[in-house]
């Protein structure tokens, strides 16, 4: 996996303004900077899921990676899957995945650092406060995150909280990219939120 991928990743939020709306700001995203598009809609069918994900792989120019689901991610076309601690194993899903499918792991603490054997990078946080996710736990600032990439020894993507204001901290702490869900689909203008980011972040 190149690197450059998960400079600034960005999370999907909801699909409050449509389908449409939502490929709308990820395209939006992605022309301020974004280098990759997370889908993640926990409320959404599979159905639904994998008819969202096949125009979104087809709408943007950079690699689209679907929470969760290695199935609909494979089924769509889509450069890879993102799985949570819980999740089936990176592993497991590397034993039946395309060659070159990206495989993406969240970890929290410690003892999730065991669940990204197998991964190409890992998502560590939540760095700061968030609301984004209800089940984000505490906040582990950078030093946390810095403890727990070294800990991994892949390339890590700081998530939780992450701005414009803070983002550059989080890649001074050693993060390969910063992924954000909020402040750039939940940002009224996703195109210059996303060139603020990656601004700050110096892509």
């Amino acid at each position: 996996m190149n690197p450059s991928i998960i400079r600034l990743i960005a999370i999907t939020d909801n699909i409050r303004d449509g389908q449409a709306g939502l490929i709308e700001r990820a395209v939006a995203a992605v022309n301020g900077g974004a280098s990759c598009v997370q889908l993640r809609l926990k409320d959404v069918s599979a159905r639904d899921l994998i008819r969202l994900a096949r125009e979104l792989v087809q709408a943007v120019s950079v690699p689209v990676i679907v929470n969760d689901r290695a199935d609909i991610a494979i089924a769509a076309g889509a450069a890879g899957v993102h799985l949570g601690a819980d999740d089936v194993p990176a592993r497991a899903i590397r034993s039946f995945a395309p060659q070159g499918f990206i495989i993406g792991c969240s970890v929290g603490s410690d003892d999730e650092v065991k669940t990204s054997a197998g991964a190409d990078y890992v998502g560590i946080g939540p760095v700061f406060a968030t609301g984004s996710k209800r089940d984000a736990g505490n906040a582990i600032g950078t030093e946390g995150f810095a403890r727990l990439s070294s800990q991994v020894g892949l390339p890590s993507v700081g998530i939780g909280g992450i701005t414009a204001v803070n983002a550059r901290s989080v890649i001074d702490a050693g993060a390969a990219g910063v992924a954000a869900i909020a402040a750039i689909f939940g940002s009224s203008d996703p195109r210059a939120a996303a060139r603020e980011l990656s601004s700050a972040i110096g892509s």
